[in-house]
Order: structure tokens, then sequence, then C-alpha cells
């Protein structure tokens, strides 16, 4: 299959060589080519260039993208698309006045959604994935990382896993799995997490990496879930099988998480909604990427994190959506940057940056997908004829995509 997109208003993103991470100022630098075509060939950007000195190819389909924006997929490195139900009575429970700790301890928010998973047939739950999935590529999604971390047993856990892997078998675009066993602590080890992490430690991840069912490895370290010292057994354990750390750290509190993780060459540092000088100074020595996810800050009403403190202190910053059915129950990467310019004060091109290129590096996978690159996965978005890439982040409650394109095929 040959696809030629000809006529290109303006086409983002554009790399002469395989950048595969954007930091500090370079991040408000988004290279661009006006009036611009690009060619694929199978599942690869072969050919782009500007359309004053367009050679004739014979392809097989064209797109006239005439007023038309081009840029790359999203990357979408942090989500937990595989759950069971919803949990929209503690949306309202919010609304009433509590607070998501508060419905924590009163056996809601993880632990319920636990409870639904478990009691979910696989296949069921694969069903529910396998939708959402396709819902958020018409978005424009074109990779994405899945958390395991709704089963809480080792069953359950291997269960979520299983369906992640269906997901990537079955679905056309990167699919990245994290084994998130130490998400929260389970009814019958409340009061003893020590010994839920023996599980986690000594079960789940040595059963894991028997079926080979997950990339990363992640704990959600924060006060009333794991401490320091249980994340550094589960990070511990996990690089020992073989599995490389991610970490959901200072969503509520800052207590020593994002060094640890930088200890333990973490691909990613997801949350940061509370960041001190201290968590800035451990990622400047690192290849560690921090993540924001500012669609649960919108959603929770808690803080954003601090993007222009990461940014101007010389560091990458990568946005993601966080979704799942307890804090973030939308996986809409274009609200996501649209909220990360709006309430964080990004630019769009550090937004568009931190959701192409820097999204694909916290999935370890930017030397095949976030820009567009000779030799690239053709993962692309058309947007509808719009002024400027600005409208992206802009137009906020508009769907301005006109076409997705995932590894060189129109997605239906």
């Amino acid at each position: 299959m040959s696809l030629l997109i000809t006529n290109i208003k303006e086409l983002l993103q554009v790399r002469e060589s395989n950048v595969t991470i954007v930091k500090g100022s370079d991040m408000k630098i988004l290279p661009t080519l006006k009036n611009a075509y690009v060619l694929i060939e199978h599942d690869t950007i072969v050919e782009y260039g500007s359309m004053d000195n367009f050679p004739d190819y014979d392809v097989e389909e064209t797109i006239d993208a005439t007023g038309k924006i081009v840029l790359p997929a999203w990357c979408d490195s942090h989500t937990h698309i595989v759950y069971a139900g919803d949990r929209s009575q503690e949306f309202v429970d919010r609304i009433n006045g509590l607070s998501y700790e508060e419905i924590a301890n009163r056996g809601g928010g993880i632990l319920n959604s636990a409870q639904t998973l478990q009691n979910t047939s696989e296949d069921e739950l694969y069903g529910e994935s396998l939708k959402r999935l396709n819902d958020v590529i018409k978005l424009g999604t074109g990779a994405i990382e899945i958390k395991s971390g709704y089963g809480l047993t080792v069953e359950a856990e291997l269960k979520m896993l299983r369906v992640i892997k269906r997901l990537t078998k079955q679905s056309n675009i990167k699919v990245k799995g994290t084994l998130l066993g130490a998400h929260a602590v389970p009814k019958e080890f409340k009061g003893n997490t020590s010994a839920f992490v023996d599980v986690v430690v000594n079960e789940l991840i040595p059963a894991v990496n028997k079926e080979h069912l997950a990339d990363y490895i992640d704990v959600f370290c924060e006060k009333g879930y794991f401490s320091l010292e249980d994340t550094e057994r589960v990070l511990k354990a996990g690089v020992e099988h073989g599995l490389v750390p991610k970490i959901h750290v200072n969503q509520f509190n800052a207590f020593g998480g994002v060094a640890l993780g930088v200890k333990y060459e973490a691909l990613s540092v997801d949350h940061l909604e509370e960041l001190t000088d201290e968590d800035v100074e451990a990622l400047k020595n690192s290849d560690t990427m921090p993540v924001a996810l500012p669609s649960c800050s919108y959603f929770l009403s808690i803080p954003y994190t601090p993007a222009r403190k990461i940014i101007d202190a010389g560091l990458p910053l990568a946005l993601a959506t966080d979704y799942n059915p307890g804090s973030t129950p939308s996986g809409n990467m274009n609200f996501v940057v649209s909220t990360a310019c709006i309430k964080m004060k990004m630019t769009p091109e550090e937004a568009i940056n931190a959701a192409t290129i820097n999204g694909a590096y916290a999935m370890g996978i930017s030397n095949q997908y976030g820009s567009v690159c000779r030799g690239k996965k053709a993962n692309l978005i058309i947007t509808k004829e719009i002024a400027s890439y600005y409208n992206l982040p802009y137009a906020f409650g508009d769907n301005l995509i006109d076409k997705v394109i995932i590894n060189g095929q129109i997605v239906p």
C-alpha cells in the first residue's frame, strides 16, 4: 500500500534526523514545513517535502490536504483503559463534597474498580477495553501505554495483562503493557502493606515475567498507598525480572519518590502535581521523563503539574491522559494538549512536542514514533481545514480531526 498526502497547509514535527527527546527551551521549537507532501509506503514515512519541488509519484491512493494541518499521531504514555464498569457514583460523591482520599478510605476508588474487575470475565473485559482503544484511536492516538492495577490479586492482575497482550495483537497501534501490581492495598491486607508487597514481589512479578506479559513495572508511591520502602522493593524485583521501572509519584505529596525513580533509572515519573526543588535537581541528572496528566488535575480539582518549573529548568516534559474510571474517564489527547496550554501555561509548540516525541520517549518508542521523519512509522493526524495549528489547543471543545492514519492505513 502506498499513500500520498499532498497540498498540506503545514506539516508539523518535521525532523531531518531522528530526534528522540526534546528538552527545555528546545520544546518551544516545533519544526514545520508549509505547502508540503508526505509519501508513505506500507507502514513507513519514506519521503516528504515542499509541493514546490514535488516529484511525480505513482501511488495507490492520494489524499488532498488543502487547508489542513498534518502532524504525528498522539503518543499517550500513561493510561489504565483496561477496566470494568465505571465509577460515576463517586463522581457525584465528589460533587457533594467528598475528597478522592475520603472515597478511597470508605472502600471506593481503586478498590471499587478491583472488585468489579475481579467479577468480570476476560472476554468481557477485552470487549470493553477494545472499544475504548478504538475510540481513542479515532481521537488521534497512535501509540499507547496501558497499565494493570485494577486486579489487586495475582489472578486478576494476570487477567488484565493478558487482555493488554490481546489488544497489542488485535490493534493496529503500538501498545506497551505495564504491571502496576502495587496500585492500592487490598482490603484483606489493610494494615499490613508489607505482606501485600510480598505477594507482588514473590508471586506476581515472577508470574508476569514467565508469561512475558509486561514491558514495565509501576508503583503508586503515595502516602496511604505505598511508601518509599515498599516502592523500592517492587522496583528492584521488577528490574531483576527484566521490567523497566515507571512510577506514579507526587500526585498528592512530595516525599522523595522522584529521586527513588531516578535511582532505579525509571523511564518516566508520572503525575508530579506536587514538585520540590529537590525533585527538579534529581531529574536534571537523569534520563527519566517527567510526565504530566492535566486531565486528572481537571477532573479531581487538584493542582496542575508545574510545567513551567520543569521546562524552564531545562528538563523535558511529556503529556498523557491517565485514562481511568476514577480520576480521568477520558482518553482524549486533544483535550490534554488544550488543558496543558490553558492551565499549565505551555505554548502550543511545547504541548505538541510533549504529546508526540516526548510521549513516545516515555514509552521507549521514540526511535520509531512521535515525529515526521524518514523511516519512522506512518502514524499521522490530518486536521480539518483550520487557520493554524494554534487552533488545536485554542478550540478545546471542537473535534478538529478529519482523518487518522495508523501504520499507513486510514482509520475507518
